[in-house]
């Protein structure tokens, strides 16, 4: 059985609301999805356990932390051995600046979105960090002009 076959529909609406406001007190959320506050800390504790849920964060506004632009850039790898895509990944990993990274399908391997400072700041990042990386060929990058739409939420 699926995970998602194992959700019932309280679950399910646990789920959709946490992803709105994680900050909800089991009895708020229980108001909202029609249980009591015991039941939805239980169902919130399976549904961690079930792996459903993940850790709990806040959003922050990458405007208020000089972190606006944001820039899409893909990647193609010079060597597709497991060593090398390994050693990207950690890579990867160590970068602050790559809030995003997607293994790809297709023309490029990677996909990484970056949230910069400027152009100045992604022009320095690129060509001393992913561009040098030994694993590497080349790399395409798009800046966004703005963003019109930006969820965390799955649908439900």
């Amino acid at each position: 059985m699926k995970p998602s076959e194992q959700l019932d529909a309280i679950d399910r609406r646990i789920v959709r609301e946490l992803q709105r406001d994680a900050s909800l007190s089991h009895a708020a959320l229980g108001e909202k999805v029609g249980a009591s506050a015991a039941s939805v800390w239980r169902r919130v504790r399976a549904l961690e356990a079930l792996g459903v849920l993940g850790k709990t964060v806040r959003l922050a506004d990458p405007r208020f932390l000089d972190r606006s632009v944001n820039v899409l850039c893909q990647v193609r790898m010079s060597r597709q051995t497991v060593a090398a895509r390994t050693e990207f990944e950690e890579f990867i990993q160590s970068r602050e600046e790559i809030v995003e990274c997607y293994s790809m399908s297709g023309e490029w391997d990677y996909l990484l979105r970056i949230a910069v400072r400027d152009v100045e700041d992604y022009d320095h990042f690129v060509m001393r960090g992913v561009l040098a990386h030994p694993s590497v060929a080349n790399a395409a990058s798009n800046f966004a002009l703005r963003q019109v739409k930006y969820t965390t939420e799955i649908p439900v």
